[in-house]
């Protein structure tokens, strides 16, 4: 009687859903494990616990980590997938290693006369000198209308082998001219 009562009410769950959905509804709480290198949980957390507190008040999502086996483990819990979802992308913008050939979409920071700093990874500028802003030669800064703020993509160049400083280049990213035969 048992067997026969389980077997009606599994038969009335697979009438209603066959098997499992693919995903979560949108607002079901969930958590997403991560691990990254030791050497980078400092910079996660950040000064006073700065910065991870400043992730978890933009995102909603809340934040652990703890070092096992020279990692951190870290565990992002939210009440749905986008705030999971940009906790993770701002996590991995801080342990993110520039790799040059990548490209990039920056932001300006500060704009000088020879180029404009552009951070590319958080925490992480370099620069964008103008000769490297378009295939055209500028004069100055200001013929290139850029100005702080602005979102730019860039190709990381170099790294500079001494001072770890980058070289960013924007003309890469664009089609070469043609060059005009001289009459």
């Amino acid at each position: 009687q048992a067997k026969e009562g389980r077997e009606h009410i599994l038969n009335k769950l697979t009438e209603c859903i066959a098997e499992p959905r693919a995903d979560l509804k949108p607002h079901a709480p969930r958590i997403e494990t991560m691990t990254i290198p030791k050497e980078f949980i400092g910079a996660v957390i950040g000064p006073g616990g700065k910065i991870i507190q400043g992730m978890q008040e933009e995102t909603g999502a809340t934040i652990t980590i703890e070092e096992t086996d020279g990692v951190g483990r870290i565990e992002i819990a939210g009440t749905n997938k986008k705030c999971i979802d940009d906790a993770m992308r701002m996590i991995k913008g801080i342990v993110a290693v520039p790799e040059v050939g990548e490209v990039y979409v920056g932001k300006v920071r500060s704009v000088m006369p020879y180029g404009v700093f552009v951070e590319f990874l958080p925490g992480k500028d370099g620069l964008l000198h103008i000769s490297e802003i378009d295939w055209k030669r500028l004069e100055t800064i200001e013929e290139s209308g850029l100005k702080e703020g602005d979102e730019i993509k860039v190709k990381l160049l170099d790294i500079d082998p001494k001072t770890g400083k980058f070289k960013l280049s924007h003309k890469v990213l664009l089609p070469r001219p043609e060059k005009q035969d001289k009459k």
